[in-house]
C-alpha cells in the first residue's frame, strides 16, 4: 500500500498495490503493522456500508466528539464518490480547511480520516456503495454534523444535490459549533 499524505496533517490517501495477472488482481487494503509504522490508528471496531441509489446524493458532514472521536477508513466499492473531509482541530494550521478526493470502485483508493475531522461525500454515479471502517463504536449522543453548504467552509460539490436527508440539510453552521475558538 502507498500512503499519500494530504495537505491536512494526519489525513492520508491510501492506494493499494495491485498484483495483477490474467485472473484479475489481488491487493491488501489493510495491514495493522503498516498503519502502525505510519503512526496511524490501526483499530477497526465497526464497519458500515452506505448504498446510494441516485447520482448527486449527499451525505454529511458528520463527526463524533469527546471520548468517541473516531478515525475512519473509507472506500468506494461500487460506483464513485466525491469524498470531502474538513479539519476541525482548532489548534491546527489547517483548521476549517477541506480537501476532496474521488474514490471509485475502479481506482480502489481509500481515505484515512483522523479524529476531529468532519466527513461527507456526494455520489457521482448511480448505485454507489461505500464501506466505512471506524475506530470506535457509533455513539448517537456524541454525533455531530456541519452544513454541507456552509459559506465559511466553501466546499465546492461537483453536482447539484439530488438527495439529502432532512438531518444533513439542517446541520448547524460552523460558527454555531465553534463559538469562542480562536481562528
Amino acid at each position: 500500500m502507498k500512503f499519500v499524505e494530504t495537505i491536512l496533517q494526519g489525513a492520508y490517501l491510501i492506494v493499494p498495490d495491485l498484483l495483477e495477472d490474467e485472473r484479475g488482481f489481488f491487493a491488501r487494503t489493510f495491514c495493522r503493522r503498516e498503519f502502525e509504522e505510519k503512526g496511524l490508528n490501526p483499530d477497526i471496531i465497526q464497519c458500515n456500508i452506505s448504498f446510494n441509489k441516485k447520482k448527486g446524493t449527499l451525505r454529511g458532514m458528520h463527526y463524533q466528539v469527546g471520548p468517541h472521536g473516531e478515525v475512519k477508513l473509507v472506500r468506494c466499492t461500487s460506483g464513485a464518490i466525491y469524498d470531502v473531509i474538513v479539519d476541525l482541530r482548532a489548534e491546527s494550521p489547517t483548521f476549517r480547511q477541506w480537501i476532496a478526493v474521488e474514490l471509485t470502485a475502479e481506482n480502489h483508493r481509500m481515505l484515512y480520516i483522523p479524529e476531529r475531522f468532519a466527513h461527507g461525500f456526494q455520489t457521482i454515479s448511480d448505485n454507489t456503495e461505500v464501506i466505512y471502517h471506524h475506530s470506535v463504536y457509533y455513539s448517537p449522543e456524541n454525533e455531530r454534523g456541519l452544513r454541507f453548504d456552509d459559506s465559511i467552509l466553501g466546499i465546492t460539490w461537483p453536482l447539484p444535490v439530488a438527495v439529502i436527508s432532512d438531518r444533513d440539510q439542517n446541520h448547524p453552521l460552523m460558527d454555531d459549533h465553534f463559538q469562542g475558538i480562536k481562528r
